[in-house]
């Protein structure tokens, strides 16, 4: 007999659990709670293989909750039933990942070869636009399977899905309507196939950082006003003071004083739109002094105040959302891998089968020392309070710890390990460090005495003869010396996985390049740019400086997201400019304006500024960056607005504006892990914060549990735990060690530990108040059954 059971809206409280039989390998029972979506039926009499797979199912579940924890997934979008679990599988498929994210690179790269084309790689209509049909229906697949593991309520309940359904439909009609006519027309929508990239998988880290940019946008938008509303008022001002001045074009209408403003606020055409007023009347510098005063030196700080701080504020709400998420996510998981007689807690055999899901590569020694380190009352079966600790163990790597420091020659037969014993003490010998930066000094200072000596024969530096000198040689030697002793002292991967260690490495290997392209060919006098490299690790000298890298290396994985998010704001803007200014040749234009002379080109005369196009992506990429540097940038919109149109401004104006938003958020980005670095240090008293740069975890195996894991013939039980938590006797034990590098969640959490416990509690207290209202309703209705009844009767 079974009855199907409705969750109503609060699911995870209400689920009903139905009582099953589950037999395992050494002829035990238990009774199990089935209480997921995948498994909701209440059941009598039930054979074994389908309780077994209820259970895979449980276990499947409590892993996929967790998975949607770890990559903040909503709930909602969690399969509801057995028959979406194909589809959900699939669409989470490493490979079908790869597809959808090789398809929205694919479609990204297609505006190099359509019009305007690369080319080189130019194609004709038919064939791009059927490739960018397939490419369309490849990214629709993922919808198509979306919708089969959702309901079309739930579908539609997802922004992004949403807005990558709408933009398909478009990008379809329009790929259509391209191959019929046989010819490319107006099409400003490519501007936004980023969204597509935005939404796979591998994204999801660029996701997050544009989402933050989005959820910054209303403070930011508010300064904006007040920078543009200012900016209006001294137009209107610059307007009456200097119109009536003699030839003074800056100021002629009301136009022309705007523009100029918003010119000089990045300082482009300082002092050239002061002169002629300051000619007329010394006092007009007043005004320019004013205006840059309150723009560019408070109103722009200000700006970078305001989205630091909003920055600032976002990260540690995003930490607190995602704290309370992978919770609610390991109490969903939790509740599919408890038995029936005893709900409050795991047993072992359940969370290694849950571990084949989880992490399918884990070993089953690795799965058993995992539950050890969660294991910390030593019962043999994990509380939810240590459950809640899964994800920060379940990525260790372990490795049994050697008995002579971990020492990657611990293993080697003596004499070789005394001597390479003796060797990691020595380079790690503060005195080593130091006679090292002492050298590294000695370099410096033959280096710019070299220089000098250079620059005083007043000769071309492409002229000079640059033979290797002896004292080159020997300190690349000294740097190519230590490098060894210290990879065959530390051993190879601590080594490369060392941040300051392959800095010094990267180093070497570059001025050891510089040497090598010296002997070969000393006209090859470029690669001597590579010798003021070696100076760079003189950084390490200072705590300060180590800050400055260390912030750096942490900011690597961050900063890639932030570039990547750059350009594909370079890759709209320039899709908008080449469906404008594609055809638009700037060569000699612009005569008898203020430009004239950039874009002219004659044999004795070249502006060079005709060479910025948007005659195709690459092209439209070198002209936005020049925008983005800011120099001289008002010659190119110039250049554009006398060609075509006065109206073509206002592109050129809302690039400045973006980028200037988008820079400042870069800045602030940098600026707040920085910060947070130093601040991190001191909160925690370190002298540096690469002490904590590890987390790790030892864990001691007797020899009874190292053949119980390693034999696959042996079941595994948690006896050996209890044991231990019974008695600390353990003579023959191997301590492994698990480790992981820490990420800024990591560090965060250590950081903020305090409000970190608060917002634990806040939580906590907030489920208390759910459930006991939950209590008061399931008992009001029972009454009113009740009532009902009585009245009948």
């Amino acid at each position: 007999m079974m009855a199907d059971v409705d969750l109503g809206d609060h699911g995870e409280l209400l689920t009903a659990c139905a009582n099953q039989h589950a037999n395992f390998d050494d002829g035990s029972q238990e009774l199990v709670i089935g209480g997921g979506n995948l498994v909701l039926q209440v059941v009598d009499d039930i054979p074994a293989e389908r309780l077994s797979k209820n259970w895979k199912l449980n276990h499947l579940e409590a892993a996929i909750y967790l998975q949607e924890g770890e990559n903040n997934d909503k709930f909602y979008t969690h399969p509801k039933g057995h028959e979406a679990l194909p589809a959900y599988q699939i669409a989470h498929n490493k490979w079908f990942h790869l597809l959808d994210f090789a398809a929205s690179i694919c479609v990204l790269l297609l505006a190099a070869c359509e019009r305007p084309a690369v080319d080189l790689i130019k194609l004709p209509v038919g064939v791009h636009g059927s490739l960018e049909i397939l490419m369309l229906l490849v990214l629709s697949l993922e919808l198509a399977i979306r919708m089969k593991w959702l309901s079309w309520r739930v579908y539609f309940r997802h922004p992004r899905t949403v807005i990558k359904t709408v933009m398909l439909i478009i990008m379809l009609v329009e790929a259509v309507t391209v191959i019929v006519r046989q010819h490319n027309h107006f099409r400003v929508t490519r501007a936004i196939r980023p969204i597509f990239l935005l939404n796979t998988y591998y994204g999801r880290g660029i996701r997050r950082i544009a989402r933050q940019v989005l959820q910054s946008l209303p403070p930011i938008f508010d300064m904006l006003v007040l920078l543009i509303f200012i900016m209006l008022v001294f137009s209107v001002l610059g307007f009456y003071l200097f119109s009536t001045v003699p030839n003074n074009p800056y100021f002629a209408t009301l136009k022309a004083s705007f523009i100029s403003l918003f010119i000089l606020l990045t300082t482009a055409n300082y002092p050239d739109v002061m002169m002629p007023a300051y000619n007329n009347s010394r006092y007009s510098a007043l005004f320019f002094i004013v205006y840059l005063a309150i723009e560019l030196y408070f109103i722009m700080n200000l700006f970078l105040a305001v989205v630091y701080d909003t920055f600032s504020g976002f990260d540690k709400k995003k930490l607190k959302k995602l704290l309370l998420h992978k919770r609610e996510g390991c109490r969903k998981a939790f509740k599919l891998l408890v038995i029936k007689q005893d709900q409050n807690e795991i047993n072992l055999r359940s969370f290694l089968a849950f571990l084949v899901h989880f992490r399918p590569k884990l070993s089953r020694r690795d799965g058993y020392m995992l539950f050890k380190a969660l294991n910390k009352k030593k019962n043999g079966k994990l509380s939810i309070d240590e459950f809640y600790h899964v994800y920060d163990f379940v990525d260790c790597t372990w490795k049994e710890k050697s008995l002579h420091d971990e020492l990657w020659s611990s293993n080697f037969s003596d004499p070789c390990r005394i001597y390479f014993e003796k060797l990691y003490a020595f380079v790690t010998w503060k005195w080593f460090d130091y006679f090292i930066y002492l050298m590294i000094f000695a370099n410096f200072v033959s280096m710019i005495v070299e220089t000098v000596q250079i620059n005083m024969q007043g000769k071309i530096v492409g002229q000079h003869s640059f033979t290797l000198s002896s004292i080159s040689i020997a300190f690349v030697c000294l740097y190519c010396v230590e490098a060894m002793m210290k990879i065959l002292g530390k051993g190879p991967k601590e080594y490369f996985t060392n941040p300051w260690d392959l800095f010094d490495f990267m180093v070497t290997v570059c001025s050891l390049a510089g040497v090598l392209g010296e002997t070969v060919n000393d006209s090859f006098y470029y690669v001597i740019i590579l010798r003021p490299l070696r100076l760079l690790r003189l950084f390490k000298v200072k705590k300060r400086y180590r800050d400055v890298l260390g912030t750096l290396f942490m900011l690597i994985n961050r900063l890639s997201g932030l570039i990547v998010v750059i350009m594909l704001v370079y890759y709209f803007f320039a899709i908008v400019a080449m469906e404008m200014f594609h055809n638009e040749d700037l060569t000699n234009c612009c005569v008898n304006t203020s430009v004239e002379a950039n874009y002219v080109k004659t044999n004795t005369s070249q502006g060079y500024y005709y060479l910025n196009n948007f005659n195709n992506i690459f092209f439209a990429g070198v002209t936005l960056f020049e925008l983005t540097v800011i120099n001289n940038w008002f010659i190119i919109m110039d250049g554009y607005a006398f060609h075509v149109s006065e109206w073509t401004r206002i592109y050129f104006m809302i690039f400045y504006i973006v980028m200037m938003v988008v820079m400042t958020i870069v800045v602030a980005f940098v600026l707040e892990l920085f910060l947070f670095r130093i601040a991190y240090r001191r909160t925690m008293h370190l002298e540096d914060i690469d002490d904590h740069l590890k987390l790790t975890v030892d864990i001691e195996l007797s020899s009874e549990e190292r053949e119980m894991c390693e034999n696959s013939d042996m079941i595994l039980n948690s006896n050996h735990i209890i044991s231990q938590g019974n008695s600390r006797d353990i003579r023959t034990s191997v301590v492994f060690r698990g480790e992981r590098t820490r990420s800024k969640e990591d560090f965060s959490m250590r950081m903020y530990k305090d409000e970190v416990k608060g917002w634990i509690e806040e939580d906590d207290a907030e489920r208390a108040r759910t459930i006991e209202d939950l209590d008061k309703m399931r008992r009001h209705s029972r009454r009113s059954t009740n009532n009902s009844i009585n009245l009948a009767v």
